[in-house]
């Protein structure tokens, strides 16, 4: 009979040591290490603009960077903002229109963390006063703006722009890329993601659009679930493949949740990508179980799937949970020791006909970090607790974790290429892409149709385009 493919500690420590290579070489393309302190004069100075949720947890997450220095904030919510100054702890200066925020000449860059559908004009503005620009995903919400943003960018070289994409600045992330590229995993055909919420966004009082907080259920101010969570996991289907989608079909529904909202409460779409590639997404708001890294983790996460072998993945909340990922390689097909056990299992291996045979299960392999890694330094105890970690990984005992969040890494970077004008990993093109998928997947549910990518480049040219409603289930 079949057998459980059960590694021995040497193959843990030979198939780990492969992937460190791998990591290794992660890091030596640039994902930045925490900096030496810097002098203040060569500190960016910033401005957050947005201050509620997502703009707070960035300027948590800044607090500890040595490279960048908070010195305005704004929001139209005067409490968010009190609130936010307290949290980065700089004394910024407070202003409740953008625009002034804009015109002050300390401020060398802006931080947009504010709803999608001002993402564009606020962007606009602060690359035409000057400044450097991040901007969370999705970073544009029509297709006009893809054109004209396109234009303005790259009309101004001496500019950074870069998106919220921080899965690019993983290492775990850069480390399966590079994966890829090594052919670790054969050829690449299929990934899966999911991100799964129970319950999903819940409508807040007083109910309606005209409560700010409601932003992301009404499609004049959002784009959905697509815009929301799916960017980030096309972005790393983008990155693993490559390339870029050919189309996108999908299905979209509002099902479950009656309470005024006209965007889809779940969403289901698979993109093809030269050569036949797939991307098969989900993203529900009624259960949020996650099959992979052995249902440790919950909610979001990715599948890499190639000939040789599988990666699963996530980026974690970056709070109690960090990125992480494992390792399956391609297992051989079982085999019968015996031929007269074959034919006692007969029946259990025939099915209409068609003898088959399983592969042996297994367990995935941890992608190995700088605290695991064997240097031939370390005393004989260190290296014992580095086998005994990578043997307990092994087994599911432990995960291994990585050590920073994407989310400083993205940002200390973005304060670096500011000064060096490098571009970065999210940069402009990146950003697009990513938003030319949210956009073109919306209407492939709305329309119930297959969308070709290459529509984008007549729309948005010619006239607005369309926007029915959601289906209602």
């Amino acid at each position: 009979m079949a057998k459980t493919d059960d590694l021995s500690r040497r193959q843990v420590v030979q198939m780990a040591g492969a992937v460190s290579v791998a990591a290794a070489a992660s890091k030596l393309q640039g994902a930045p290490a925490i900096q030496k302190v810097k002098a203040a004069n060569n500190q960016v100075q910033y401005g957050m603009i947005g201050t509620g949720g997502r703009g707070s947890y960035l300027l948590k997450h800044m607090r500890g960077l040595d490279n960048g220095r908070c010195v305005a904030v704004c929001d139209i919510n005067q409490a968010a903002m009190d609130k936010a100054a307290q949290v980065i702890g700089t004394n910024p200066a407070k202003f409740r229109d953008y625009r002034e925020l804009l015109s002050q000449k300390n401020v060398e860059a802006v931080l947009i963390c504010v709803p999608l559908y001002m993402h564009f004009p606020i962007t606009k503005d602060a690359l035409l006063a000057g400044k450097h620009v991040f901007c969370e995903k999705s970073l544009v919400f029509r297709p006009e703006e893809i054109h004209e943003l396109r234009a303005l960018a790259n009309s101004r070289p001496k500019q950074v722009l870069q998106v919220g994409l921080q899965r690019r600045y993983s290492l775990f992330y850069q480390t399966v890329k590079n994966m890829i590229q090594k052919g670790m995993l054969g050829n690449v055909t299929h990934i899966h993601a999911q991100w799964h919420r129970n319950p999903g966004w819940v409508m807040k009082q007083p109910a309606g659009p005209g409560n700010p907080q409601n932003w992301r259920l009404f499609r004049q101010f959002s784009g959905g679930l697509t815009a929301e969570l799916g960017s980030h996991q096309i972005d790393v289907a983008d990155w693993m493949f490559g390339v870029h989608p050919e189309w996108v079909i999908g299905v979209g529904g509002l099902d479950t949740y009656k309470d005024g909202r006209d965007i889809y409460d779940n969403i289901q779409l698979i993109y093809y990508y030269p050569g036949g590639r797939k991307l098969v997404y989900s993203a529900i708001s009624t259960n949020a179980h996650l099959p992979y890294l052995g249902s440790t983790r919950p909610e979001f996460g990715e599948c890499i799937m190639g000939t040789e072998a599988s990666v699963e993945i996530t980026v974690g909340d970056g709070e109690s949970t960090m990125p992480t990922a494992l390792w399956y390689k391609e297992v051989k097909r079982a085999t019968f020791a015996d031929p007269k056990d074959l034919k006692a299992k007969k029946d259990d291996v025939k099915t209409a006909g068609a003898t088959f045979a399983l592969g042996a299960g297994q367990r995935g392999l941890p992608l190995l970090m700088d605290k695991d890694q064997i240097t031939g330094k370390e005393s004989f105890l260190e290296r014992e607790l580095k086998f005994a970690r990578r043997w307990l990984y092994a087994k599911g005992v432990l995960v291994s974790d990585e050590e920073r969040n994407p989310v400083e890494t993205a940002m200390e970077s973005f304060f670096n290429d500011c000064r060096t004008l490098n571009r970065p990993k999210a940069d402009l093109e990146v950003g697009l892409a990513d938003s030319t998928a949210v956009i073109l997947s919306n209407l492939a549910m709305d329309q119930d149709r297959k969308v070709f990518f290459h529509e984008i480049e007549k729309m948005g040219k010619g006239g607005p385009a369309p926007s029915p409603k959601a289906k209602k289930g």
